[in-house]
């Protein structure tokens, strides 16, 4: 979602006379701080936030001036956290969205050495593996659940037929967990999937886009091609 609402920050410098802003997310509480903080910035701007999952069909908040184009903004890489298909039926969400005036700007990580992917994901200062063992830390939080969480590692590794980075929590032990008033069992060396990320070159994403009625209009990346972001319009 959201966040913070600190990226949109700078395109919202960069636009000529922005309408209204609405930022999506399911976290009601910090989705209205930040868009008190947002409102602030921009006192010009009509800020409309909008708690729902953004999976879902939206129904963007109306506001009563005529709408020259909505533009949805996704940044960073979160579409490479969608299957294919399920990638292709969000995008297809968001062309309705913004309908055929509109556009979307998209973050999109691109393929590239393994090694350097591995590097990423299996990070020396531990950052992803905390990140992912914090899955095990939220279910037993949020659900009762009894997962010891140094009875688990961390393991990343990129599928290359699939061009996808898996995460992994590996079981060190045979253990039962209780979860949700059942019970787990779990062989040592057993592993849980816990998240994807997909990994695009550039004519792969376009196919993407374009069975999702996109066509990329441009593309912008660093010196070394590792990521981009992407604008995409109606076909």
């Amino acid at each position: 979602g959201s966040g913070s609402s600190s990226k949109i920050r700078i395109l919202l410098d960069h636009l000529r006379e922005p309408l209204s802003y609405t930022p999506i997310d399911l976290a009601k509480e910090k989705l209205l701080r930040s868009a008190t903080a947002i409102a602030a910035s921009y006192p010009r701007l009509k800020v409309l936030p909008l708690c729902a999952d953004y999976t879902q069909p939206l129904a963007p908040p109306s506001i009563a001036e005529a709408i020259a184009r909505r533009i949805a903004f996704f940044p960073g890489s979160t579409i490479g956290n969608f299957h294919p298909p399920e990638a292709a039926g969000f995008l297809r969400r968001i062309r309705d969205l913004v309908s055929c005036e509109g556009g979307l700007l998209i973050g999109v990580d691109l393929k590239k050495d393994p090694r350097l992917l591995h590097a990423a994901y299996n990070d020396s200062a531990g950052i992803t593996a905390e990140f992912n063992l914090n899955i095990l830390a939220h279910l037993n939080r949020r659900f009762g659940s009894d997962f010891r969480l140094d009875q688990f590692a961390h393991r990343a590794h990129y599928d290359e037929r699939l061009g996808r980075i898996e995460m992994h929590l590996i079981s060190l032990e045979d253990q039962v967990v209780r979860f949700d008033n059942k019970w787990i069992s779990l062989k040592a060396g057993e592993t849980i999937l816990t998240e994807v990320s997909y990994k695009y070159d550039l004519e792969q994403f376009a196919t993407l886009a374009e069975r999702a009625g996109f066509e990329v209009r441009r593309v912008w990346t660093d010196s070394g091609q590792l990521f981009s972001v992407q604008y995409l319009v109606p076909s």
